[in-house]
């Protein structure tokens, strides 16, 4: 497996970060970069002129990881080549978020299934039901296979987020997927959060799939301005990003977490990227730096669960916006901490986004999270 990085910014263009070998015709383009580039596509489409043949899978971001760097306003393109493995790439459309499970069906209805070793996912990033998503993708997934990934971002905005298609062409509203192949390929992952939870728990009275009206039979929305105060709650939804819901749905259940995506006036209601059911229980969360660093530690953990005594080749970094928001400036230590485990060999690429995909550990279901750190790491063995 030959890796290389390249770096662009309209100022200069694409620039080689890797003393890696120069790579010919890499399999797969991973393409992580801001809207505006992204939407723009004059970087990708320099690079797809470059290498024609090669299959293109990214999207929009709040923030751009490469090594133990995060950026802004780049794009990042992390070439693979493969000796023995193969790849497939599949999209489908999906026009409201109430589609989620059935487009997450036909996604992984297109994928082959002979010798099918892992599936990673770029969505979009604001019509959807993430939780949705994975369950109707979970649904037509082989036992053995598992699923990370992520929803594309638009930074603190809100606003529009794109996924690219196979020839590296911004789309919208499209869900995407690589399939990989062979008995060549060692994957692992990991995933983990690090906020703490507080307050009392309050019941879930009034939802439908990912939009919570009512708390203790009380308009959602006015009670998680309560919470927020004045300014903060007239900075949503992104301010929302600070002050995540701890989400379990009953008492021997993993709790998961839910940020919000969008808020109602009128319905007095918050939009959440998953699933918040009626009867469940949840509790804000705020955030500890030191908690927050360590669990992109424990992700890099979990994610060598594969690779005893090993190191991956590489590890695809997707980690939530609101991480950034919170940790701001020292933003990299969490890239850092995951370094320092999977060690300076391994490449490490990635994206802040606006949910994770990824089992909560090797033997379970693959789950939507929210403010985690998720992990997928990989090695073509030959």
């Amino acid at each position: 497996m030959l890796i290389s990085q390249l770096k662009y910014t309209e100022e200069f263009g694409w620039e080689t970060l890797s003393n890696a070998p120069e790579i010919t015709k890499p399999t797969l383009a991973l393409i992580f970069g801001s809207t505006q580039l992204i939407k723009e596509n004059k970087g990708i489409a320099i690079l797809k002129e470059r290498f024609p043949e090669t299959i293109f899978i990214g999207g929009s971001t709040a923030g751009e990881i490469c090594g133990t760097k995060v950026y802004d306003d780049t794009i990042i393109a992390t070439l693979i080549e493969f000796e023995k493995s193969t790849i497939a790439y599949v999209s489908e459309p999906i026009s409201k978020p109430e589609d989620s499970f059935i487009t997450g069906q036909k996604l992984l209805e297109k994928l082959p299934k002979d010798e099918l070793k892992h599936v990673f996912v770029i969505s979009e990033g604001l019509n959807i039901n993430g939780s949705e998503l994975v369950n109707g993708m979970r649904s037509k997934t082989p036992n053995r296979v598992r699923i990370t990934g992520g929803l594309a971002a638009d930074g603190p905005n809100f606003s529009e987020t794109f996924t690219l298609s196979e020839n590296g062409e911004a789309q919208k509203n499209h869900i995407t997927a690589i399939g990989f192949y062979g008995k060549s390929l060692r994957i692992s992952y990991g995933s983990m959060g690090g906020w703490d939870s507080f307050g009392v728990a309050r019941l879930v009275t009034k939802s439908k799939n990912n939009v919570l009206y009512e708390l203790d039979g009380k308009p959602a929305l006015a009670l998680y301005k309560t919470f927020l105060g004045e300014q903060l709650a007239s900075d949503l939804p992104s301010s929302g990003l600070l002050f995540p819901l701890s989400l379990r749905i009953d008492k021997d259940s993993e709790p998961v977490v839910r940020t919000i995506l969008a808020v109602d006036e009128a319905t007095q209601s918050l939009t959440f990227a998953g699933d918040i059911p009626e009867g469940s229980h949840v509790r804000l969360m705020k955030a500890n730096f030191d908690r927050l660093i360590e669990g992109a530690s424990g992700a890099a953990k979990n994610s060598l669960f594969n690779f005893p005594g090993q190191t991956p080749s590489i590890a695809i970094l997707i980690s939530c916006v609101g991480r950034k928001l919170v940790l701001k400036q020292i933003v990299e230590e969490e890239v850092e901490a995951v370094e320092e485990i999977l060690g300076k060999e391994t490449k490490l690429c990635g994206f802040y986004s606006y949910g994770e995909v990824s089992p909560f550990s090797p033997e379970a279901k693959c789950e939507l999270h929210n403010q985690t750190m998720t992990i997928t790491s990989f090695s073509e063995i030959v």
